[in-house]
This record gives C-alpha cells, structure tokens and sequence, in this order.
C-alpha cells in the first residue's frame, strides 16, 4: 500500500481560529471512509484521536512518516494508493495537524479541571446513545452486532500507538516515575474495556435512554488525567539516551586485529 509523500509542512505552531469545527471533524470522517473504499482496515476517527494522544505524549518525538505507516497500516506491497489524489492527501495532512496543535496546546495548558476550556477534550461519540436516539426501524436493521462503549475506541487507539512503540514506554527507571507510567496506563486500558454498569446517564437528552454509566464517566475522566500525566512524565524525563559501547582495542603488544600477524604496535596502531 503507497501513500504520497509530498512534503508538507512540518508540527508549526497552531494559528488563532483554527480550532477544528464539527465540519472539519466530518471532512475528516469523509476522508476516511473514501480511503475505507481500498484499504478496508482504515480506522475510524476517534481511533485516530486516541493515537495521536499518545504520539503527542510519546517519550519520542516520532515523524509523521513513520506514524502514519503504523496507523495507516501501510506495509502491503499493493501500489494502489490509499489516498485518491495529492490534493486528498494534502487536506488530510491539513486537518491531522490543526487537530495535532490542539491537543499539544491542551495537554500544554495548566488545567485544574476538566471542565476548563482549555482542557483537553477528546472526539468521541456515545454511538449507543447515538444508535438509541434512531427511530426503532433503523435500530433493528442494525441487528444485534456488538457497540462499542463511550471512549472504548479512542482509548484503543490510544494504546495501539503504546503497543506499537514499546521502547518508548517501558517504564523509568525511577521507581515513583515507574509507578505513575503503570498507574496512568491502567487508566487508560480501564476504558478499552466493555461499559457492564448499569446505564444511568442519557447522551443527548436529560431525558433520553440512558446509555452511559456514571462508572464509565468517572474512569474516562480518570483516563483523561492520566493523558495529562503522561505527557508530564515524558517531558520531565526526556528521551531515551542510547548506550554507546566503546570498542575495545588490543594492546600495542597484541596480535593486530586485522589479521597481519605483525603486532598491533607495528601494523594498524603504528
């Protein structure tokens, strides 16, 4: 599977005004589902926000080169193009990074709740609410497939970037910071997890059809804190230093190591 590589420009730093609008979200659905149309394991969008989340608080500056194979899934040989065009792939990039300024800027901010507006406030959507609000002719021709649990989506994404990148989050070692890593991990992994509470919140209406449970609720406000403590870790850390093993060298009266036979002194380290 090819994708066009053009370059384009770089992480540049949001510009005011170009907070991602309920229009740009659906361009983005619509980009998605045309690049579905040949290569049908293309994610869902709320899968993306959950990856990029975890780029954004990564230990590793990854380049969108690299990312993008990973997410994209692009290790077939096929040369047919995931993209329609340049201009498709362009838009795309657009709006990746518009959306990438936004969560760095919110993860960024100094938060004490998350109801600020500057927190960092995910895409995802209560498809059961949504599925429950259709009219009930609608909902029967779905049939009984399984529905995904309000977050369930993003927080896989979320540690399908983790999973796909292990060295970049093996754990510190620091054992307190090792303990924040696991803790903060646990969260996330809580909301991957099927949503079997009792439903008590309504999605779209006070009083609608519950759908989400105060349980899930609370453990993906937890899962948002521990994105927050993750990109703190990671910024306090800082990237992984490489260790670099000096050869070692034979002794001036050693054989030379080049297999003259002569003594290192009077061969290579003459």
């Amino acid at each position: 599977m090819t994708i066009i590589t053009t370059p384009v420009p770089g992480h540049a730093e949001a510009l005011a005004g170009e907070v991602l609008q309920s229009a740009d979200f659906d361009e983005l659905d619509t980009i998605l589902d045309d690049l579905r149309t040949r290569f049908d394991e293309t994610p869902q969008w709320e899968f993306c926000e959950g990856f990029m989340a975890a780029l954004v608080c990564c230990r590793r500056v990854i380049s969108p080169t690299e990312y993008f194979s990973v997410l994209l899934d692009l290790e077939d040989d096929s040369e047919t193009p995931l993209f329609a065009d340049e201009a498709q792939f362009k838009r795309f990039f657009d709006l990746w990074m518009r959306r990438w300024n936004e969560v760095v800027a919110a993860l960024n901010a100094d938060v004490a709740s998350l109801d600020d507006e500057r927190a960092y406030q995910p895409e995802v959507m209560d498809l059961r609410g949504a599925i429950a609000a259709l009219p009930e002719e609608q909902r029967a021709e779905m049939g009984d497939a399984p529905i995904p649990s309000f977050g369930q989506i993003w927080a896989i994404g979320f540690m399908y970037a983790v999973e796909s990148w292990p060295e970049e989050w093996a754990p510190p070692r620091d054992k307190e910071a090792a303990k924040v890593l696991d803790a903060a991990l646990e969260c996330i992994v809580a909301v991957t997890e099927d949503d079997t509470d009792t439903p008590t919140v309504a999605a779209f209406e006070e009083d609608g059809v519950p759908t989400i449970s105060e349980q899930r609720l609370n453990d993906f406000a937890d899962a948002m804190w521990a994105v927050y403590d993750l990109r703190e870790l990671w910024r306090n850390i800082g990237p992984r230093v490489e260790t670099v093993h000096a050869e070692v060298k034979p002794g001036r009266n050693d054989p030379c190591s080049c297999g003259s036979g002569k003594k290192y002194k009077k061969c290579c380290g003459a």
